[in-house]
């Protein structure tokens, strides 16, 4: 599977986006997807995941209360609606793939999101 994240973008704190990340072929709905994101100068970090079928969810707790990771496996795409931007949302956001939680094989290219104060 190839993974094609978009919908980064510039945002005034408090503000909102989504990301989705589009996957090719028709395996999609057997990997577990991710979310992680890496801010300047920063290690990879964890954001949020969604099992295979989209029942279970799990979060950071930065991102909980804030960020919704959600799945449709007919349009090969994993989502994360993110609200109440922070400044320290600000990171590359990638999403990733693989046949179970935290063992992403597959990743994407990355988007930028940029939280403005």
């Amino acid at each position: 599977v190839q993974l094609q994240a978009s919908g980064g973008g510039l945002v005034q704190a408090g503000g909102s986006l989504r990301l989705s990340c589009a996957a090719s072929g028709r395996t999609f709905g057997i990997y577990v997807m991710g979310w992680f994101r890496q801010a300047p100068g920063k290690e990879r970090e964890f954001v949020a995941d969604i099992s295979k079928s989209g029942d279970s969810t799990d979060y950071a707790d930065s991102a909980k209360g804030r960020f919704t990771i959600s799945r449709d496996n007919a349009k090969n795409t994993v989502y994360l609606e993110m609200n109440s931007l922070k400044p320290e949302d600000t990171a590359v956001y990638y999403c990733a793939a693989g046949p179970d939680t935290y063992k992403y094989t597959k990743w994407g290219q990355g988007t930028l999101v940029t939280v403005s104060s």
